[in-house]
């Protein structure tokens, strides 16, 4: 192995997933698992991660489901301890568990903004919290929160989304600073747009899809091997100064650009 590949490999590494029974969770612990990495997979449901563990072993590495609730203080707790429990250590977080509820601003309820806030923001905070607690003795680590593109932009019908990911992105800053003299770095990584169980109505209209392909200089929405350099380069010794940022994964659609201004109509 070159010195280029060194830096990237995850071997003998431990990462915590949460939110890794479907979406955009079993793409980054896929990709993770791919360098090396042995993984904590968590859900509400363990069940729900089964079939997800047997992938995951079927590549060669250990995969540990466990239960957690980000809504649940407790819950948090319990799966710090478990996790180290078993694995000894835990290297990486990528703090990806989230919900959302598409509404205009003026029909959404308290309960909806607590449900999203709670689960996006709040839930992030208290995660990072409990691992850092596990991290900071050992003088290392690496947290990757997950945002999104809404952490810098901003779109009609997801206001308490927007603002739990715009949340997010200040919230990472402020922890890099936190925990930087401990080496823990703490950065964000911001996907596009990206196919899941979350949006897949979106993408059932084909009429939003060329709507969206037209403002995403790539013209396509993101596929998911898209997110498994920047998931790798964060978790790795490669991002080994980089802290506090937010690298988006966007196809390009952040520029603000669309067709008309690209091709100068």
């Amino acid at each position: 192995m070159n010195m280029t590949d060194s830096i990237f490999d995850l071997s003998g590494k431990i990462a915590i997933v949460t939110g890794a029974s479907r979406g955009l969770g079993q793409y980054f612990a896929r990709a993770l698992a791919r360098a090396g990495a042995d993984l904590v997979i968590t859900a509400r449901k363990l069940e729900s991660l089964e079939q997800f563990r047997g992938e995951i072993e079927g590549i060669g590495r250990r995969a540990i489901p466990l239960e957690l609730d980000v809504r649940d203080y407790g819950s948090i707790q319990r799966m710090a301890d478990a996790a180290e429990a078993a694995c000894g250590r835990v290297d990486i977080l990528v703090n990806n568990a989230g919900c959302n509820i598409r509404k205009p601003a003026v029909d959404v309820s308290w309960e909806d903004w607590n449900t999203i806030l709670d689960t996006n923001l709040r839930g992030t905070f208290f995660v990072a919290q409990a691992v850092a607690r596990k991290m900071i003795p050992r003088s290392s680590g690496r947290i990757v929160n997950i945002g999104s593109v809404t952490s810098v932009f901003g779109y009609a019908g997801l206001a308490p989304y927007c603002a739990s990911r715009g949340g997010v992105k200040q919230l990472t800053m402020s922890l890099a600073d936190d925990w930087g003299p401990f080496g823990i770095t703490v950065n964000c990584l911001a996907p596009g747009w990206f196919k899941t169980k979350q949006n897949e109505a979106l993408y059932a209209n084909e009429a939003w899809v060329r709507y969206l392909c037209d403002r995403i200089p790539l013209r396509r929405p993101g596929k998911p091997d898209d997110l498994d350099g920047a998931i790798v380069f964060l978790a790795s010794d490669a991002s080994q100064y980089i802290t506090g940022q937010t690298l988006l994964v966007d196809g390009g659609i952040s520029t603000g650009a669309t067709k008309a201004t690209l091709s100068g109509e």
